[in-house]
């Protein structure tokens, strides 16, 4: 990656908070499950309806791989990971050089923890198609989970000089901007994964963060309420809001909000450390 300017910096104090909750953020741009990763199917049919329904496509069509690469999306969007490894193994024997099949398996497999077969999956499916983006995108996933940052970032810049439309390209970009201290351009790819999927809270959250590193502390604070009213079920949310309240002095609303994310999530060490700080305070 290229030397790029730095922004300004948190004080000391901020700086050990602003790492913990960019952790946080991190971790939130890879869900524990494939929902909004699987490339072909909608969210809705990965219901038992519609995987019945699937099946009975399938059951007519025996020889078609498109059948077998939707149910294995369903199956994985469900959880059934075994089941979604069956059917997108046969879509491939089916039909070897079905790109996307190997994008969504590679997909489950890291669900599954087999970070190997993966990626030799991502790499397949981009061989096979050197300008699909969804391919690039979840590499880079993998890359940035196992700390390869800068292979991560070449796979997001790809994906998104492929004029990919996909959020993740841009938030997963902006968190390894924002992870290396050059919050304008993290900013400005939070701003465009927001723009792309307005109604997602992890990209408010990780926009927030680098507005407090460049002491923005009003668009901070606005973005990390417009995450709570997305989802308010995310943790790092309310810890983000949590801090804008102890900076301001407000220990009151800050315990407040600290507590929900703690109850939210038990093992978010943000909000357990700022919630001890805040009523000790």
């Amino acid at each position: 990656m290229n030397a790029l300017p730095r922004n300004r910096k948190l004080s000391a104090r901020g700086i050990a908070m602003l790492a913990a909750m960019i952790s946080g953020v991190a971790l939130a741009g890879c869900t524990t499950t494939p929902t909004g990763e699987l490339t072909t199917i909608e969210v809705a049919q990965g219901s038992d309806e519609n995987i019945s329904s699937l099946t009975a496509v399938i059951e007519r069509n025996p020889s078609d791989p498109e059948a077998y690469n939707v149910r294995g999306s369903a199956y994985g969007r469900g959880g059934k990971y075994q089941e979604a490894l069956r059917d997108f193994d046969k879509a491939l024997q089916l039909r070897p050089n079905f790109y996307q099949a190997y994008a969504n398996r590679a997909l489950i497999h890291r669900f599954l923890g087999d970070q190997a077969s993966a990626l030799a999956d991502y790499n397949r499916s981009i061989q096979l198609n050197p300008s699909y983006d969804a391919a690039y995108i979840g590499r880079g996933n993998l890359y940035r989970k196992a700390g390869r940052v800068q292979e991560a970032f070449s796979d997001f810049q790809r994906a998104i000089q492929l004029d990919t439309t996909d959020p993740r390209a841009y938030h997963n970009r902006g968190l390894i901007y924002q992870s290396q201290g050059q919050h304008a351009f993290a900013i400005e790819d939070f701003s465009t994964a927001i723009s792309l999927a307005p109604d997602a809270a992890e990209p408010y959250n990780g926009r927030g963060l680098s507005y407090i590193a460049t002491n923005d502390e009003e668009n901070a604070f606005a973005d990390f309420n417009m995450a709570i009213k997305l989802d308010g079920k995310i943790a790092e949310s309310w810890a983000n809001q949590a801090l804008i309240y102890e900076r301001r002095g407000d220990k009151q609303r800050a315990a407040k909000s600290y507590a929900r994310a703690a109850q939210l999530d038990p093992n978010y060490k943000p909000a357990v450390e700022g919630l001890a700080r805040t009523r000790a305070g």
